[in-house]
């Protein structure tokens, strides 16, 4: 059972490959049907819900209301979408399309990635990732976010935004709705600003859901080196951003206070 639309892929490689070189000041490529559309259907059927199993929902300062899940059970769909996003085949598709210097190394662990899902009220501030594996040590490179969201509404918010930070600048670059079977690929460096900094706003029974792997190297050009360093946020969003944080942070330390 093939999930991943390889086929349509590998046909629309080039052009993929062309946009994705072409933007700046980091490289990103938005495009639809990742998956088989039938298939694309088959693991919206076996996307858990927030009560079936078991989801790290812990809120921080700078996100809010996300769940994260990254074991599945053997043999099942959803295992079958890592096995294949960290497939030799993908990766080859990956190298080729992003003319990584170094060889893509894909993440059986998934950390940080896997089964994301964020209900009414969550975000996600704009940042730039972790850039250093925390077991492997090998250097973050890319982002693959597949999103699985029927319907999905403007009015919800939750668009991936991302963002061009340097020199003192602030412009959003990019703005993508989360809707189902859409891929976004973009390179992970000190300069890829990205998130969902608008609070969800969906009704009873509506998710935002996403597939996310994270892929690495070995080595990483020199002018990229940074020191190790987690995520690192910003705020774009002005006052509103602040007070957003403040009302975090105070559920973030209400939850830890419980936990004791």
């Amino acid at each position: 059972m093939e999930l991943i639309n390889f086929t349509s892929l590998t046909e629309r490689k080039d052009a993929i490959k062309a946009e994705y070189q072409s933007k700046k000041p980091f490289r990103y490529i938005m495009f639809e049907n990742f998956f088989h559309p039938d298939k694309a259907e088959l693991i919206l059927q076996n996307y858990p819900t927030i009560e079936d199993g078991k989801w790290d929902g812990t809120t921080y300062i700078d996100q809010k209301n996300k769940f994260q899940k990254t074991k599945f059970d053997e043999n099942s769909v959803l295992e079958k979408v890592f096995l294949e996003m960290n497939s030799s085949e993908f990766l080859n598709w990956l190298q080729d399309v992003t003319q990584m210097e170094d060889t893509l190394l894909g993440d059986s662990d998934l950390f940080g990635g896997g089964l994301h899902q964020s209900i009414n009220g969550a975000f996600l501030n704009v940042h730039v990732d972790y850039n250093i594996h925390p077991k492997t040590k090998y250097h973050r490179r890319l982002n693959v976010l597949v999103y699985m969201n029927k319907d999905w509404k403007d009015e919800y918010e939750g668009h991936l935004e991302l963002w061009d930070l340097s020199n003192d600048r602030k412009q959003m670059i990019g703005k993508y709705a989360p809707t189902f079977n859409r891929c976004v690929i973009f390179e992970t460096n000190e300069i890829s600003f990205h998130g969902h900094p608008k609070p969800l706003n969906t009704p009873p029974g509506v998710n935002r859901k996403s597939i996310a792997t994270y892929y690495y190297t070995r080595t990483r050009p020199a002018d990229e080196i940074a020191q190790d360093h987690n995520t690192i946020y910003v705020n774009t969003e002005g006052v509103s951003g602040q007070i957003k944080r403040f009302s975090s942070g105070v559920k973030a330390f209400l939850e830890r206070i419980n936990m004791k």
